[in-house]
């Protein structure tokens, strides 16, 4: 779609909308000439008081000009956020005006579009109040209004725990058995690069002892610890061991309220390597089937069967975790509403207190576009999470976190849910942006986020296993960078 900004330069919004509302749809910035037929034109006009945006719009054989105006106050970081939300709800009319179409979460394009319903019951705002706003001014629909209700009054009772020095820890472990058709993350298939792991794991051990010193002479609290991946199952036992005692042993564990470690694949979990998790007091495992149908498992690349995961979690119930959990993702290619049905109810059947049901993104780089493997339609996708909400409510659990990916299917999200006093606060934190995460390995990414405020600045590992291992001085400058930041927060204060 050809895109002329007049009065301004924000792309980001604009793209962020067109990918919403026309999935698709690459931006190009040219002039409209006569017989175009995928336009718009996003024009700016602001006084001192307030911003008026004009959208003029064509597509499918359709023009629409939709007008809307926004009041401009506070700060220029408020004022910002409050012309960009104007823009964004002019191109929003204006799209649906030609389409017809409302998505699910309406004009929020954003990660987590329930950061809207923290903020505004932090404020005040009654419960209903919140609704509303959902509703008429984002047109998201009632389902998801519901939805966000809730995780957006998780996320607040979770911020009420937090003090201004907490944060958490993640430790990432960049490999798996073998790559999945949905992946696009940087992660590595251990038959191919079985000789990185060891100095792999070096390096990160080192890395969290320098991190945890850090860490101490700040006076900063960890709340929560997180490793993910990857598939951290993939080290061996005594790998695990040695990431884990150097958590342990570099970081006051006393206000750590939770160690979630993803156990990820069936294919890598041993009787072993939970006897060393239960060891270290990890409180919470995630057993990550994606489906429980054989025919999906064979069509994401996966070298393990539903039985292999059945027998994975009777392992699992052995070792006594407090909570363990299992994800699904709705959309996965070759899977029907059928299918992701019996997966759920398996799942299920299992007892574990958290079920995280994710949406299929369509990820650049992923086996899926490469090689243009069939998926289950949006219609699909919308009958499968249909069958989800119901009967995991039915079964006592509710939603306690949500966010969403680019180029998911249906423009949906992905939910986390549990049992009452089985949440993942990691979850809420990370997804929520509620506190610091202090992040460990290749590809990490660590969020500073000051209290209290919507400020938020990152510093990223290096990527890639090998460049990590070889250059470990850019990891000290992303602790140095995070110790600066508390120096500074402590100065303001």
């Amino acid at each position: 779609m050809k895109l002329v900004l007049n009065g301004h330069d924000e792309r980001y919004v604009v793209e962020q909308s067109l990918m919403n509302l026309f999935p698709g749809e690459l931006p190009v910035y040219e002039p409209v000439r006569p017989g175009d037929e995928s336009w718009a034109v996003i024009t700016l006009r602001e006084t001192a008081a307030d911003c008026r945006v004009t959208v003029e719009l064509r597509h499918g054989g359709r023009t629409a000009a939709r007008s809307c105006r926004g009041a401009l106050s506070g700060t220029e970081f408020e004022k910002e956020g409050l012309r960009r939300r104007a823009i964004a709800r002019g191109f929003f009319l204006a799209a649906r005006a030609v389409t017809g179409v409302t998505p699910p979460w309406g004009m929020l394009t954003g990660v987590r579009p329930d950061k809207p319903v923290t903020w505004a019951l932090a404020d005040g705002k009654t419960a209903e109040e919140v609704r509303t706003m959902l509703e008429e001014d984002y047109f998201v629909t009632p389902e998801r209004a519901s939805l966000a209700l809730e995780t957006g009054a998780a996320a607040l009772a979770a911020s009420q725990k937090l003090g201004p020095q907490d944060i958490a820890v993640y430790v990432g472990i960049p490999f798996c058995p073998t790559r999945c058709a949905y992946c696009s993350f940087v992660s590595q298939s251990v038959e191919r690069s079985f000789s990185l792991v060891p100095p792999y794991v070096d390096a990160l051990v080192e890395e969290i002892r320098s991190g945890g010193k850090m860490v101490r002479e700040q006076g900063l609290r960890v709340r929560a610890f997180y490793m993910g991946g990857g598939t951290p199952t993939t080290l061996t036992a005594e790998q695990m061991d040695r990431v884990l005692t150097a958590f342990e042993e570099s970081f006051d564990t006393a206000p750590c309220e939770e160690i979630t470690v993803e156990a990820g694949r069936p294919d890598t979990i041993t009787a072993e390597k939970l006897a060393v998790l239960r060891a270290h007091g990890v409180t919470r495992v995630s057993v990550n089937p994606q489906t429980m149908e054989d025919r999906v498992l064979r069509a994401i690349g996966r070298r393990h069967t539903a039985g292999d995961i059945e027998a994975a979690m009777e392992l699992v119930a052995k070792y006594g975790f407090p909570h363990v959990n299992m994800d699904l993702i709705a959309g996965l290619p070759e899977d029907t509403p059928e299918g992701f049905r019996r997966s759920l109810d398996r799942c299920l059947a299992f007892g574990t207190d958290n079920v995280t049901v994710h949406t299929l993104a369509l990820k650049k780089g992923s086996r899926i576009l490469l090689e243009g493997l069939a998926i289950p339609g949006p219609e699909a996708v919308t009958e499968m999470l249909d069958y989800a909400a119901p009967v995991l409510r039915a079964a006592g659990y509710g939603p306690y976190y949500l966010y969403r990916q680019k180029y998911m299917s249906g423009s949906f999200e992905n939910t986390g849910w549990c049992r009452p006093g089985a949440a993942c606060w990691y979850n809420i934190y990370i997804m929520s942006e509620l506190c610091s995460i202090l992040s460990f390995g290749a590809g990490g990414s660590t969020k500073m986020v000051e209290p209290g405020t919507n400020h938020i600045q990152r510093v990223f590992n290096l990527k890639y296993p090998k460049e990590y291992t070889e250059r470990p001085e850019k990891c000290l400058a992303n602790q140095a960078a995070f110790a600066a930041f508390y120096e500074t927060l402590k100065g303001a204060n």
